[in-house]
C-alpha cells in the first residue's frame, strides 16, 4: 500500500462534533467517517481493522463448530409478532419503515427469530442436532442518546451466533465451550487480562446470562470483580441474594467501569415453540429445540482498542488487528534512495509483512506525525543518511527509542519483533 495511492487523509484538528476520544482519533487518522450521531462509515484502513477482528472471531467460532451465514437486514413483522417482539412497547429499539400503504418492514436489531425460522426448514429429527450458525452483520438499533463513538452506536457490526440443541444438558455444554472460545478471542486481541466473564441478568429466560466486560474508564457499565478468582458481577444484578448464591463476599469485590464486548444467553424454547421449531427425539416424541445466542461486538472492540491503547500522539494498534504492521517512510526522493526504498517495500511485502509505504514528497515531521497517528506497530525510516550505512531505522510505536538495522536483515528482524 503506497501512501500516495491510498485512500486516506489525516486531520490535525479534533472533530468538533465528536466527544469520544477513541472516535476522534479514528476520524483524524482516516479510519472512519462520521455520518451522523451514532452512525459511522468505515474507510479502507478502518475496514482492514474490522476484517482483522472478524478473522480472529471467525477462527475461534469455526473452531467450535460454527457455520457462517448472512441473514437479511429487512425483517417481516409476522415472525416478530409471533414472539411478541414487534410492538414498540415491548421492544423500543426498532427502526421501521412503511412498505406500501398497509405494511411495514423492520431493520434487524437481532436475529433469533429469523434464524429459528430458517432452522424449521432444516431441523426435523434429533439426528439434525446440534446446529451452530452465526453471521457478521450490521445491526440497527434506535439508541436515543448514542455516545462514546463506536462504543454505543445506532448502527454497528456484530457477530451473532445461535445454538440449536436437543436439550438443556447439550446446550449447557456448548454454552461453556463458547465462553472458553470468547476468552481466547479476547486474549488474541490483547485484552484478555482485563476482560471478565460477568454475571448479568438472564431476563425472563434464565436466572443469569453472562457478559464479557473489559475494564475501561470510559465504560458505561459498572462491574464488581474478585481479583483472586476472576469472578465478576454486573452492578445491575448485585445483591446479597446473588452474592450468597455465588458464594462471594462483598468485601472481596472491586468496583470498576467496563465496556461490554460480548454476551451469551440461554433461551430454551422461548423462540422455538412460537415459531414451530421442533424435532422428533429417539422415542418418536416431538420436542422443542433448545436455543442459545452469543454476541461479540466487532466494531465496539475496534472503538475500545482505540480508547484503551492510544497515547497523546495517536492510535497504538496491536499487530493482530493493525491495518498493516509497518509504516515505511522514505525521506527524500530519486536515485539510489528511491530504488533502495522500493526494494525494501518489495522485500517486506514478499515476506508477508503488511506495509504502508509513505512515498510522498512531504515534510519529515508530517510523515512522522502521520505514522504516530495511524498507530501501526513499527515505523521504518530509510534516508540518504541510513543508506550510506546500508541500513534503516526501526522504531516500535510503543517505544521512544529506535535502532539501526542492516537492509539485508530487515524482514528477519521484523518477523522476530512482531512475534515477540
Amino acid at each position: 500500500m503506497r501512501r500516495s495511492q491510498l485512500f486516506i487523509k489525516t486531520r490535525k484538528q479534533t472533530p468538533a462534533d465528536e466527544e469520544a476520544r477513541g472516535a476522534q482519533l479514528l476520524i483524524r487518522a482516516g479510519f472512519i467517517h462520521k455520518e451522523m450521531a451514532g452512525v459511522y462509515s468505515y474507510l479502507p484502513l478502518g475496514m482492514m481493522v474490522i476484517d482483522n477482528i472478524k478473522q480472529i472471531v471467525r477462527e475461534e467460532v469455526d473452531g467450535i463448530g460454527g457455520q457462517e451465514m448472512l441473514l437479511s437486514t429487512l425483517q417481516h413483522p409476522h415472525i416478530w409478532k409471533s414472539t411478541d417482539r414487534w410492538d414498540d412497547d415491548k421492544v423500543d429499539v426498532w427502526f421501521k419503515a412503511a412498505l406500501g400503504e398497509d405494511s411495514q418492514v423492520g431493520f434487524g436489531w437481532s436475529h433469533e427469530e429469523p434464524m429459528a425460522r430458517i432452522m424449521t426448514q432444516f431441523i426435523n429429527s434429533y439426528k439434525d442436532l446440534p446446529v451452530y450458525a452465526y453471521q457478521f452483520q450490521n445491526k440497527l438499533r434506535k439508541e436515543v442518546r448514542p455516545k462514546s463513538g463506536l462504543l454505543r452506536a445506532r448502527e454497528f457490526i456484530m457477530k451473532d451466533l445461535y445454538s440449536f440443541c436437543r436439550d438443556e444438558e447439550e446446550h449447557n455444554k456448548y454454552y461453556e465451550t463458547v465462553a472458553s472460545a470468547y476468552m481466547k478471542i479476547y486474549q488474541r486481541l490483547g485484552i484478555g487480562d482485563i476482560t471478565y466473564r460477568t454475571f448479568a441478568s438472564g431476563g425472563p429466560f434464565s436466572r443469569f446470562s453472562h457478559e464479557f466486560q473489559t475494564i475501561c474508564d470510559v465504560g458505561e457499565d459498572t462491574i464488581y470483580y474478585h481479583e483472586d478468582d476472576g469472578l465478576a458481577i454486573n452492578k445491575e444484578v448485585l445483591s446479597d441474594e446473588v452474592l450468597a448464591d455465588l458464594g462471594v463476599k462483598r468485601e472481596g469485590l472491586v468496583e470498576k467501569k467496563a465496556v461490554e464486548v460480548g454476551n451469551i444467553f440461554t433461551f430454551g424454547s422461548r423462540y422455538s415453540e412460537p415459531l414451530g421449531l421442533f424435532y422428533t427425539d429417539e422415542k418418536g416424541v416431538q420436542q422443542p429445540v433448545f436455543m442459545g445466542s452469543y454476541g461479540v461486538g466487532v466494531s465496539r472492540i475496534m472503538g475500545l482498542l482505540a480508547e484503551l491503547l492510544a497515547d497523546d500522539k495517536g492510535l497504538v494498534w496491536p499487530a493482530v488487528v493493525a491495518p498493516a504492521q509497518v509504516y515505511l517512510i522514505r525521506i527524500g526522493a530519486g536515485g539510489e534512495l528511491e530504488k533502495a526504498a522500493d526494494n525494501l517495500y518489495g522485500q517486506l511485502t514478499k515476506a508477508g509483512i503488511g506495509v504502508i509505504y509513505d512515498d510522498r514528497d512531504e515534510r519529515v515531521g508530517e510523515m512522522f506525525a502521520d505514522a504516530d497517528l495511524t498507530g501501526l506497530p513499527v515505523r521504518v525510516v530509510i534516508s540518504d543518511k541510513t543508506l550510506k550505512n546500508q541500513s534503516c531505522e526501526l522504531k516500535l510505536r510503543s517505544s521512544d527509542s529506535s535502532q539501526e538495522i542492516p537492509l539485508t536483515s530487515v524482514s528477519e528482524s521484523l518477523v522476530k519483533t512482531l512475534h515477540d
